[in-house]
């Protein structure tokens, strides 16, 4: 097994809260710096700034996972991990269509932008990103799986956009092994608070929006080997994930 270094949760300019120098190529080019083997582009609610990014990836030998951060109709947030850019970009489609169909403001938002892999304007999207879905906290498991790909609750300890924060509990037709904590501290009392919890393998990722929070904290994850497919096995199987 290998120990790889990753970052699972990293928002771009697509995101209209991301920050405008968080652009594919300077992400990658952070978590090159940063000595990351493994990262995951999760916009919300779109993937679209994958396709640079995994342009840019493979340039410099890192593995990226193509996905998003879905909100649900309930605005929960779930990362969704896509085995390949085709299935992530396939997600991208079906969520937008079944995305709330609110106009963003850029002046109030902030910007939604598109890029290539030389950091060039090359499109916006119109609708607000952020705003929920129609698809609902226990579908998106399914959904994931559906695509190939895995999805797992997003920050489970955050006071907003949570399953805990938005629910008030973890519905017992879930199936998720893995759920992402933005603080490692909280996980033994989630664990006593919800005990769907002491089932499962934590992460933790940074859910940045600007480059300098990129592999903060520094995590590893355990796997056969340095690829897609064994990072999204390693966390359907989480005896093989490293907490």
């Amino acid at each position: 097994m290998l120990s790889l270094s990753y970052d699972l949760h990293i928002h771009s300019c697509l995101s209209p809260c991301g920050d405008d120098e968080s652009t594919p190529a300077n992400i990658v080019g952070m978590a090159y710096v940063k000595g990351l083997d493994v990262i995951a582009l999760t916009d919300h609610n779109a993937a679209r700034n994958c396709v640079a990014a995994k342009e840019v990836a493979d340039a410099y030998g890192i593995t990226l996972i193509c996905g998003m951060e879905l909100t649900t109709a309930e605005e929960c947030h779930v990362v969704m991990l896509m085995p390949t850019l085709e299935k992530a970009l396939e997600l991208d489609e079906y969520v937008h269509s079944r995305l709330s169909p609110v106009k963003n403001d850029p002046d109030i938002f902030g910007r939604q932008e598109i890029r290539n892999s030389d950091d060039e304007l090359i499109g916006t999207e119109d609708l607000l990103l952020i705003n929920a879905t129609e698809i609902s906290f226990t579908e998106a498991f399914d959904l994931a799986d559906s695509f190939g790909g895995v999805a797992l609750p997003a920050h489970v300890d955050k006071s907003t956009t949570s399953v805990i924060s938005n629910l008030g509990f973890v519905p017992p037709e879930c199936t998720f092994k893995t759920a992402e904590f933005k603080d490692i501290g909280k996980v033994e009392s989630y664990r006593r608070l919800y005990p769907y919890f002491q089932g499962c393998k934590i992460i933790t990722s940074s859910d940045a929006h600007y480059l300098a929070h990129i592999n903060e904290p520094v995590n590893f994850i355990h796997a056969r080997e340095k690829s897609v497919e064994a990072i999204i096995d390693a966390i359907k199987n989480p005896p093989s994930l490293a907490e």
